[in-house]
């Protein structure tokens, strides 16, 4: 049986998400900062890390990569849209949020496919093409458990910015309706920020 966790990490309290099997397998969403707990917490529950899955290449998700990759030598995977966005620090935005400090990685990502399964080692997932709040984003939907890491696109009670470069708010409802919303309505939402919701959930209340 799978099991997943939230981590909040660093300033802004971006979700990573540890995915993990019975053989003690997991996969990692988005290490966006404090490498060394997060290294340290997969160590202590005696978790093999087999790779990373990134929701998108904003700074926040992006910052514990390679603190991660110094301990275990495992893929990453990105959409093609953003893989220049990992080594670029005005692309990812770190050049303009964090004064005098830019996150970046020197890795050579994995493309993700353009949409439709998606299996590495023993997890398979949907996946879901989601931009809007920036132009690769994507979601991984594990039918097997009844959940959706939807990164930045959609929030309990919100949905992501799309002021930043890349963004459109248009598109970001059209991925949310199109996309996110025909998933069962019981699937659990696992946001980038803040706590999880449900799909049901999300389509009484979301104002948006």
């Amino acid at each position: 049986m799978m099991k997943w966790q939230r981590v909040p990490l660093g300033p802004l309290q971006t979700n990573a998400y540890i995915l993990a099997n019975s053989n003690k397998e997991c996969v990692i969403f988005d290490p966006g900062w404090d490498g060394q707990k997060l290294n340290t917490m997969i160590r202590k529950q005696g978790l093999t890390p087999v790779a990373i899955l990134l929701t998108h290449a904003h700074f926040d998700h992006i910052g514990a990569i390679d603190d991660v990759l110094a301990n275990w030598d495992i893929p990453v995977f990105i959409h093609e849209q953003e893989k220049n966005w990992l080594s670029d620090a005005n692309l990812n935005g770190s050049a303009f949020f964090i004064p005098g400090q830019v996150i970046t990685s020197k890795v050579n990502p994995n493309i993700l496919p353009r949409e439709g399964a998606f299996s590495i080692e023993s997890f398979t997932f949907e996946l879901f093409v989601t931009p809007g709040h920036s132009p690769g984003s994507v979601s991984y939907y594990c039918k097997e458990l009844g959940i959706v890491f939807s990164g930045d696109a959609l929030f309990q009670g919100s949905i992501g910015r799309t002021d930043l470069p890349g963004g459109s708010h248009e598109q970001l409802l059209s991925s949310i309706h199109q996309k996110l919303l025909t998933l069962p309505e019981e699937t659990m939402v696992l946001s980038g920020h803040g706590p999880e919701t449900t799909i049901e959930a999300e389509m009484e209340t979301n104002p948006f």
